[in-house]
């Protein structure tokens, strides 16, 4: 974590001692969140496509590596079941991993692209909520943390392939969030910005140029975990430079007249 970024949550003593899964841990927001959980004393398994980088977070934060492609059902399930293994339980997951999409839907549409990015950023997300689940309760509780984006609660019209992938993880955090988990277990979305990630990579240069301000990663992770050690559920947290991360307030639907 660089000795410049405030965060806006100081981990949670209760995060002493805990249990994390997290996807995507090889960089970006995945490998942040891994490294401030160490930090506070949990124990950690990473989980990411890249099994080099997923080893190598584990070794510097004295946790567990393993390869995981989270578009795939059996391997979440086999992730589940080694992270448990490792850690002798689950308490929480961060559901991270997702990738750039790489098409639109007019001319530009690409069917593999789209099944790729669909596969990662929502399938993963879904796919894993349903691996988790049945370790939570096999602990007596505890939550998911799922990646969404602003892209999740916005439209997004130069890429509307994430977007719908992010809305879909923002429709299953709030439908399921609201008691359809389980008992004792809580289940939210964060839903940052432009943060430091491997998908802004390619357009990192482009944004600051336009006068964006990018989200330190630590900052996103630092409110994962005000997440785990909360008692909300079925909430999606925005993170945006100069604002305090929070729940974002949906509006109701008209009801029927």
């Amino acid at each position: 974590m660089s000795d410049t970024t405030e965060l806006p949550f100081p981990p949670d003593p209760s995060l002493d001692g805990s249990r994390i899964l997290i996807t995507g841990a090889a960089s970006g927001l995945g490998k942040a969140t891994a490294k401030l959980a160490a930090s506070a004393g949990a124990r950690v398994f990473c989980a990411d496509i890249d099994e080099a980088g997923a080893e190598a977070t584990a070794e510097e934060i004295g946790g567990y590596g393993m390869r995981t492609d989270v578009s795939s059902f059996e391997e979440n399930l086999a992730t589940v079941a080694a992270a448990e293994d490792a850690l002798g339980g689950l308490d929480h997951a961060y559901l991270n991993a997702g990738i750039a999409t790489g098409c639109g839907i007019g001319e530009d549409f690409d069917v593999e692209l789209y099944r790729r990015a669909n596969g990662a950023n929502l399938d993963g997300v879904i796919f894993g909520t349903h691996a988790v689940l049945p370790a939570l309760q096999r602990s007596g509780g505890g939550s998911i943390v799922a990646t969404a984006s602003l892209a999740g609660l916005t439209a997004v019209p130069f890429d509307p392939v994430y977007a719908a992938n992010k809305h879909g993880v923002v429709g299953m955090v709030r439908s399921i969030g609201a008691g359809g988990a389980g008992e004792n277990i809580r289940v939210n979305a964060i839903c940052p910005g432009f943060a430091e990630s491997k998908i802004i990579a390619p357009i990192k240069e482009a944004l600051l140029a336009d006068g964006f301000s990018i989200i330190p990663a630590e900052t996103v992770a630092s409110t994962v975990l005000r997440l785990f050690a909360g008692t909300e559920s079925g909430e999606c947290w925005f993170v945006q430079p100069g604002r305090e991360p929070a729940a974002f307030g949906f509006r109701n639907l008209p009801g029927p007249r």
